[in-house]
Formats: C-alpha cells, sequence, structure tokens
C-alpha cells in the first residue's frame, strides 16, 4: 500500500482507536500455490493483543496455501467515498478542471499466521471472538464436550495472525487548504450517500489534529 506523508497515520494511537471502533472485518490475503494467484478470504477478526485472531471452514482452501507459506496480509478499509473533481477544483479555475479521487481509511495488518488445529485451543479462540462480537454473552457456553458448538470444532480451523507491521492510511486530501478540507466535508454531508457521512467525520478529525498543512 502506497502511503504519501500526508496520509500517513498521525500515531499508533489513530489507527487503533479506528479498529476499534467497529473496523472488525477485512480481507486476508494468502500467497497462491506456483502458478496460482494469491488467496483472499473475506472475514471477520478480533484482536489479541497485537494478534489478530480468524477462524475458518475447514473446507476453505485457503488452508494448503498457508501451509505452503505463512507470511500473510489482513486489510481492513472503510470510511471511504469517491470525491468527484468539481469538488477539487482549485479557486478562481472551472469546476469541470477538478481531479477526481477517492478517500479511504485502511490498515494492513502484516505478519505470520500459526494454524490452530486443538480442539480446546479453537474453543478458546472463539471465546475470545464471541466477548468481542457478543459481549452481552447471550449464548451457550463454547465447549468441545457440549452441543452446539463442540460438535462444529471439527469443521473449523482457527488463525492466530502473529503482526509484525502495521501499514495505516488515511487518505483525506490533508496536503490541501483548510477551506478546501473543510469546504469538501460540507459537500459530503450534504450528498449522504453510502458512507459519506463517516468519511466527512473522518476528515474532519484529521482537520482538527492537523490544522494547516505544512510541506
Amino acid at each position: 500500500m502506497f502511503i504519501q506523508p500526508w496520509d500517513a497515520s498521525l500515531d499508533a494511537a489513530e489507527w487503533q482507536t479506528w479498529i476499534t471502533e467497529g473496523h472488525d472485518f477485512g480481507i486476508l490475503s494468502v500467497n497462491g500455490l506456483a502458478g496460482h494467484a494469491p488467496a483472499t478470504v473475506p472475514t471477520h477478526f478480533t484482536r489479541d493483543g497485537n494478534d489478530l485472531l480468524i477462524h475458518l471452514a475447514r473446507p476453505n482452501p485457503v488452508w494448503q496455501a498457508l501451509e505452503h507459506d505463512p507470511n500473510v496480509t489482513f486489510t481492513v478499509i472503510g470510511d471511504y467515498a469517491f470525491i468527484p473533481g468539481p469538488w477539487r477544483a482549485k479557486p478562481g479555475t472551472p469546476p469541470t478542471d477538478g481531479v477526481p479521487t477517492s478517500y479511504y481509511a485502511a490498515v494492513q495488518f502484516i505478519g505470520q499466521a500459526h494454524i490452530v488445529d486443538g480442539p480446546e485451543a479453537k474453543a478458546e479462540l472463539l471465546r475470545r471472538q464471541m466477548a468481542h462480537f457478543q459481549p452481552d454473552g447471550d449464548h451457550v457456553a463454547i465447549a468441545v464436550d457440549q452441543p452446539p458448538y463442540g460438535r462444529m470444532l471439527s469443521g473449523i480451523r482457527g488463525l492466530r495472525l502473529e503482526v509484525t507491521d502495521v501499514r495505516a492510511k488515511f487518505k483525506y486530501d490533508d496536503h490541501k487548504p483548510v477551506e478546501h478540507r473543510t469546504a469538501v466535508a460540507g459537500n459530503l454531508a450534504a450528498r449522504g450517500q453510502g458512507l459519506d457521512e463517516p468519511t466527512a467525520r473522518q476528515q474532519l478529525r484529521r482537520l482538527d489534529r492537523i490544522g494547516p498543512f505544512k510541506p
């Protein structure tokens, strides 16, 4: 992922907070076997310290690729919107001269995947995931000797991604003047389509922290 200096995460707390705010679904990318394309799997995940926890169905073809090469990337994308050219036209130029772009936030976790296959280890992985996704505890106990999860554990495999690097990008025209960024955020809020509103919030949040761009 190419990251311009003005698109970089301001600090580790910025991307960590963004992930914690509900961005818990992404794409697992695995190197393919020789002669095959890379394998990609969309899935939810949870964090356990610096690691990511995932579980997938045992028949998933990704396991063969992982056993061949455990080096993976997990990508989370959100708060994105298309920014039309007229919104980005320079002052004093025709709106049609503006060049469009995309706004988005993205975090990539790079590391080594460790397969979790023991029944109790898989049950513990699921407990940690459920603590995140169903914190109210409105589910039966996840135990290797109790239904329904006990009999289903053989049908899944767990994955612990040992993260060795994190790349975070917040692409919201932070190199543009304050007036430009404020106007685009207003346009996004007025358009109100798709993820326009959260995209505008991200732009204004970054604007509050960065202020005028200093090359």
